[in-house]
């Protein structure tokens, strides 16, 4: 069996799922027979997004809690059997200075994007060695590799993410689970809504993502960068000299992006629902 055929029969569990990318992504995977449970903090969504698109589990997820992680993999495993692939996609990015951000924001970034991100690898990891088979991937970011004006703490947590994922991978070399991180470039979806995309650097669909975790499945490797010619873009301006790379950002509005071109109604809205969760 080879190639996308491998992925049919899969449990694979995805967080953050009721909407945007996870949404994308678990749809793309149902289709290819793979068995779905997705979680999320919203519950009246998740249970929406669970019925519309009849996925085998769907319900209520607080990637910062453990007991509420530890109990919905437990439900998933009793009910599909076995997780084979862990699919770390809950996040936010709110915008703005670091100076204009609450504590509380502040809070909540770190505590869904990394800690979530940190507290479901280790519990599905515990189970995963047990079998010396499984596959954990977690939903970075383009911005985890550059700094973008108006994301400091977003970047921060990205860049962590991917310092973590590549840690495990070397840390648990020839166990038989599978590390790797996807990096998009700004995606539509409500993550990124009120955003208008870097001149040059057209914004994502959600299912550009969910491919590329369908070709992760099929074919393990360390990272995926979407789009293409976003993660090219990375990648270059990482080897030029500081001063020119910082300049190469300017010019391409990096700045307006996320500070000045932001809709300043629909952050706040973002935010509410944030601090409502």
């Amino acid at each position: 069996m080879t190639g996308t055929d491998s992925i049919r029969s899969k449990v694979v569990v995805i967080t953050g799922g009721a909407r945007g990318i996870g949404l994308a992504t678990a749809v793309a995977l149902a289709k290819l027979g793979a068995k779905i449970a997705i979680g999320d903090i919203d519950e009246k969504t998740v249970k929406e997004s669970g019925t519309d698109y009849d996925f085998d589990h769907y319900g209520r997820l607080d990637v910062t809690d453990q007991q509420s992680f530890t109990t919905f993999l437990d439900d998933v495993e009793r009910e599909l059997g076995p997780i084979d692939v862990l699919i770390n996609n809950a996040g936010i990015m709110p915008t703005g200075r670091l100076v204009d951000e609450s504590d509380q924001i502040t809070r909540r970034i770190l505590d869904i994007n990394i800690y979530g991100v940190i507290l479901g690898s280790k519990i599905a990891l515990t189970r995963m060695l047990e079998r010396r088979h499984g596959h954990i991937i977690n939903i970075a970011s383009l911005a985890g590799e550059t700094h973008i004006p108006g994301l400091a703490t977003y970047n921060a947590s990205k860049h962590a993410v991917l310092g973590f994922t590549d840690t495990l991978r070397e840390e648990y070399r020839g166990t038989g689970v599978e590390f790797s991180s996807v990096l998009p470039t700004l995606t539509r979806t409500e993550l990124g809504s009120g955003v208008a995309a870097p001149k040059g650097l057209p914004a994502a669909e959600p299912e550009d993502i969910a491919a590329a975790v369908v070709r992760l499945i099929a074919k393990p490797k360390a990272k995926a960068r979407v789009t293409r010619a976003a993660g090219a873009m990375s990648v270059f301006v990482n080897l030029l000299p500081q001063s020119v790379g910082d300049a190469l950002g300017r010019s391409m509005g990096s700045a307006q992006t996320f500070l000045d071109d932001v809709d300043s109604e629909q952050r706040k809205a973002y935010e509410e629902r944030i601090r409502n969760d």
